[in-house]
């Protein structure tokens, strides 16, 4: 694809050989003459004289000297041209003869089965969606249009999953929360009969799971990304457009709002709520009921505003110094005292 014609897809002007054929994508520093590079920040800037690439997607400001594109969103411009570039390839509609499918099971004529993959009763599949190998799709579940089940998703029985949704392998929805109740005898399973519900335009990482509520639902709203590995537990709320980084679990009846971003190894207790574009910085922990307000930025365990946080690294980072300084105002005082 030629440059102006990938400043065409962007809406964008562009200057140098707009008649350049790009063939990839390319990190800055090892970009190739027929590859496309962005300009993300001051310190890839400051690089761009040693790179190769023929091309590079830059903001408006950046000097001009050679074939460029001028977004206002570098970074956002790439990820289309990828799109461009590397095209995913297109579904071919039909079940593959290793698939068990159940008599009642309603699948659009244009969805795909692969190999080894179950299908449960009353299932409904719908248009242009695509089950990978060895997925197992439970009794009563809904998958809507134009959703990516890649290798070995299981989903539990009676999930309904909005469309366009995107499920890496091995992440598994509806399997029963962990509830149980303690007894003289031990503890004994409280039944976990809720279901789970997905909007449209989520993707799910590998090996994530999301247990079925207790009693309700566990809801997961439009637009969420959830990273590999992350647990999102029973009865959870989860709001639209919600990121989460991986190995972050969430404990039962935690309201997660609109926008909010959650790091890394972040742990939530129970019922605690995370307002409307709240921040959770990695590592972070999230008390049992605690809540973090509208746009909070909290980082630490137990979690606190962000400025807290930092200022007590600050004041523990001079500890040492401070216990020198203790120690040899100690020995002074003890070198005058009279013997």
């Amino acid at each position: 694809m030629r440059v102006n014609e990938i400043a065409e897809h962007l809406n964008a002007g562009f200057e140098g050989a707009g008649d350049l054929e790009i063939t990839g994508v390319a990190p800055l520093e090892s970009a190739e003459p027929h590859e496309i590079a962005f300009i993300g920040s001051k310190k890839a800037a400051a690089q761009a004289g040693q790179t190769r690439a023929g091309c590079l997607l830059v903001t408006r400001e950046f000097p001009a000297g050679r074939t460029l594109i001028r977004v206002d969103d570098p970074r956002g411009a790439l990820a289309t041209v990828i799109g461009l570039l590397y095209p995913q390839p297109a579904i071919t509609p039909g079940t593959h003869p290793t698939a068990v499918i159940a008599p009642d099971a309603q699948i659009a004529p244009s969805a795909a089965i692969g190999p080894h993959a179950v299908i449960g009763p009353g299932v409904r599949i719908g248009e242009r969606t695509s089950i990978g190998p060895s997925c197992s799709i439970g009794t009563g579940t809904r998958l809507g249009s134009d959703c990516v089940l890649h290798a070995r998703v299981t989903i539990y029985d009676q999930v309904s999953i909005g469309d366009r949704a995107v499920l890496h392998s091995g992440c598994v929805l509806g399997a029963d929360g962990f509830g149980f109740v303690r007894g003289s005898d031990g503890y004994r399973k409280f039944p976990q009969i809720g279901r789970v519900e997905i909007g449209d335009d989520v993707e799910i990482g590998a090996n994530t799971c999301v247990d079925r509520a207790a009693l309700g639902v566990t809801r997961i709203g439009d637009g969420v990304k959830l990273d590999n590995l992350v647990h999102i537990g029973h009865n959870c709320s989860i709001g639209n457009h919600v990121v989460i980084a991986a190995q972050t679990g969430l404990s039962g009846g935690v309201v997660v709002e609109d926008y909010a971003v959650i790091g890394g190894q972040v742990g939530i207790g129970d019922k605690a709520r995370i307002e409307t574009g709240a921040v959770l910085g990695s590592g972070c922990g999230i008390l049992t009921s605690k809540i973090v307000r509208k746009g909070q930025v909290v980082w630490g365990t137990p979690a606190r505003p962000l400025r807290d946080y930092l200022e007590q690294l600050a004041s523990l980072s001079r500890l040492p110094k401070l216990r020198k300084e203790i120690a040899d105002l100690e020995k002074r005082l003890r070198d005058r005292e009279p013997n």
